[in-house]
Protein backbone atom coordinates (compact mmCIF):
# COMPACT_ATOMS: atom_id res chain seq x y z
CA UNK A 1 0.00 0.00 0.00
CA UNK A 2 1.34 3.39 -1.02
CA UNK A 3 -0.50 6.96 -0.17
CA UNK A 4 1.08 10.41 -1.20
CA UNK A 5 -0.48 13.51 -0.53
CA UNK A 6 -0.31 16.21 -3.68
CA UNK A 7 1.41 19.69 -2.06
CA UNK A 8 2.95 20.95 -5.82
CA UNK A 9 -0.34 22.25 -7.08
CA UNK A 10 0.02 26.63 -6.93
CA UNK A 11 -2.69 28.92 -6.13
CA UNK A 12 -2.66 29.42 -10.21
CA UNK A 13 -3.08 25.66 -10.88
CA UNK A 14 -5.41 23.60 -10.45
CA UNK A 15 -4.62 20.03 -8.43
CA UNK A 16 -4.49 16.89 -10.22
CA UNK A 17 -7.36 14.97 -9.97
CA UNK A 18 -6.60 11.65 -7.13
CA UNK A 19 -6.37 8.44 -8.91
CA UNK A 20 -6.57 5.31 -6.03
CA UNK A 21 -4.95 2.25 -8.53
CA UNK A 22 -6.02 -1.18 -6.82
CA UNK A 23 -3.33 -3.54 -9.00
CA UNK A 24 -1.37 -6.18 -8.07
CA UNK A 25 1.37 -6.93 -10.84
CA UNK A 26 3.79 -4.38 -10.72
CA UNK A 27 4.85 -3.92 -14.06
CA UNK A 28 0.68 -3.23 -15.22
CA UNK A 29 0.79 -0.73 -12.28
CA UNK A 30 3.82 1.14 -12.96
CA UNK A 31 2.66 1.19 -16.46
CA UNK A 32 -0.80 2.63 -15.68
CA UNK A 33 0.87 4.98 -12.96
CA UNK A 34 3.18 6.52 -16.12
CA UNK A 35 0.42 6.87 -18.22
CA UNK A 36 -1.79 8.42 -15.80
CA UNK A 37 0.30 10.99 -14.47
CA UNK A 38 1.45 11.92 -17.87
CA UNK A 39 -1.39 14.61 -18.72
CA UNK A 40 -0.92 16.45 -15.29
CA UNK A 41 -4.93 16.34 -14.94
CA UNK A 42 -4.56 12.99 -12.93
CA UNK A 43 -2.10 11.79 -10.44
CA UNK A 44 -1.85 8.12 -9.41
CA UNK A 45 -2.23 9.60 -5.02
CA UNK A 46 -2.03 5.76 -3.89
CA UNK A 47 -2.08 2.09 -5.21
CA UNK A 48 -3.33 -1.28 -3.25
CA UNK A 49 -2.62 -4.37 -4.16
CA UNK A 50 -5.22 -6.04 -1.74
CA UNK A 51 -9.15 -5.25 -1.61
CA UNK A 52 -8.38 -4.47 2.21
CA UNK A 53 -5.90 -2.43 1.74
CA UNK A 54 -7.73 -0.56 -0.88
CA UNK A 55 -10.98 -0.39 1.29
CA UNK A 56 -8.78 0.94 3.89
CA UNK A 57 -7.71 3.60 1.89
CA UNK A 58 -10.83 4.58 0.87
CA UNK A 59 -12.10 5.27 4.17
CA UNK A 60 -9.45 7.28 5.34
CA UNK A 61 -9.05 9.25 2.28
CA UNK A 62 -10.44 11.63 -0.50
CA UNK A 63 -10.13 10.23 -4.09
CA UNK A 64 -11.82 11.15 -7.61
CA UNK A 65 -11.15 8.01 -9.50
CA UNK A 66 -10.40 4.20 -8.90
CA UNK A 67 -9.50 1.86 -11.19
CA UNK A 68 -10.28 -1.54 -10.01
CA UNK A 69 -8.50 -5.13 -10.98
CA UNK A 70 -10.74 -7.83 -10.31
CA UNK A 71 -8.63 -10.52 -9.91
CA UNK A 72 -5.97 -9.96 -7.32
CA UNK A 73 -3.23 -12.03 -5.73
CA UNK A 74 -5.71 -11.88 -2.63
CA UNK A 75 -8.80 -12.61 -3.50
CA UNK A 76 -10.57 -9.97 -5.73
CA UNK A 77 -11.59 -6.42 -6.35
CA UNK A 78 -15.36 -6.89 -6.21
CA UNK A 79 -15.57 -6.33 -2.40
CA UNK A 80 -14.12 -2.54 -3.46
CA UNK A 81 -16.59 -2.43 -5.63
CA UNK A 82 -19.71 -3.42 -3.21
CA UNK A 83 -17.77 -1.24 -0.83
CA UNK A 84 -17.72 1.82 -3.68
CA UNK A 85 -21.71 1.31 -4.66
CA UNK A 86 -22.58 0.60 -0.30
CA UNK A 87 -20.89 4.17 0.49
CA UNK A 88 -22.29 5.71 -2.23
CA UNK A 89 -18.92 6.95 -4.01
CA UNK A 90 -20.07 4.86 -7.14
CA UNK A 91 -22.23 7.91 -8.32
CA UNK A 92 -19.31 10.68 -7.15
CA UNK A 93 -16.06 9.11 -8.19
CA UNK A 94 -14.87 8.00 -11.64
CA UNK A 95 -14.75 4.62 -11.33
CA UNK A 96 -13.91 1.68 -13.76
CA UNK A 97 -12.24 -1.80 -13.78
CA UNK A 98 -9.50 -3.02 -16.12
CA UNK A 99 -9.47 -6.45 -15.59
CA UNK A 100 -7.78 -9.71 -17.96
CA UNK A 101 -11.50 -11.62 -17.28
CA UNK A 102 -13.60 -9.42 -19.66
CA UNK A 103 -16.45 -11.68 -19.57
CA UNK A 104 -19.72 -10.82 -20.04
CA UNK A 105 -20.69 -12.11 -16.26
CA UNK A 106 -18.18 -9.86 -14.81
CA UNK A 107 -19.19 -6.88 -17.11
CA UNK A 108 -22.67 -7.67 -15.72
CA UNK A 109 -21.25 -8.33 -12.46
CA UNK A 110 -20.00 -4.67 -12.29
CA UNK A 111 -22.72 -3.39 -13.51
CA UNK A 112 -24.89 -4.32 -10.57
CA UNK A 113 -22.27 -2.37 -8.48
CA UNK A 114 -22.70 0.91 -10.54
CA UNK A 115 -19.53 0.31 -12.48
CA UNK A 116 -20.15 2.06 -15.92
CA UNK A 117 -16.37 1.89 -17.32
CA UNK A 118 -15.21 -1.80 -17.47
CA UNK A 119 -12.41 -2.76 -19.90
CA UNK A 120 -10.02 -5.51 -20.95
CA UNK A 121 -6.01 -5.35 -19.88
CA UNK A 122 -4.90 -7.04 -23.10
CA UNK A 123 -7.16 -5.07 -25.80
CA UNK A 124 -8.36 -1.87 -23.84
CA UNK A 125 -5.63 -0.63 -21.54
CA UNK A 126 -5.58 2.90 -23.31
CA UNK A 127 -9.24 3.36 -23.17
CA UNK A 128 -9.23 3.19 -19.57
CA UNK A 129 -6.62 6.21 -19.52
CA UNK A 130 -8.30 8.09 -22.49
CA UNK A 131 -11.97 7.56 -20.23
CA UNK A 132 -9.99 9.03 -17.03
CA UNK A 133 -8.44 11.99 -18.73
CA UNK A 134 -12.18 12.98 -20.59
CA UNK A 135 -13.34 12.58 -16.83
CA UNK A 136 -10.91 14.64 -15.81
CA UNK A 137 -10.80 17.38 -18.59
CA UNK A 138 -14.47 17.73 -17.95
CA UNK A 139 -14.46 18.39 -14.15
Amino acid sequence: MNSESNTDAGPASRAPLRVLLIEDSPLIRRSLVEAIDASGLLQVAAYADSADQAIALLSDEAFDAVIVDLQLKQGSGVPVLAYLQREGMVESIFAAVLTNHALPAYRERCEQYGVRHFYDKSFEFDRVIDALHEYASTR
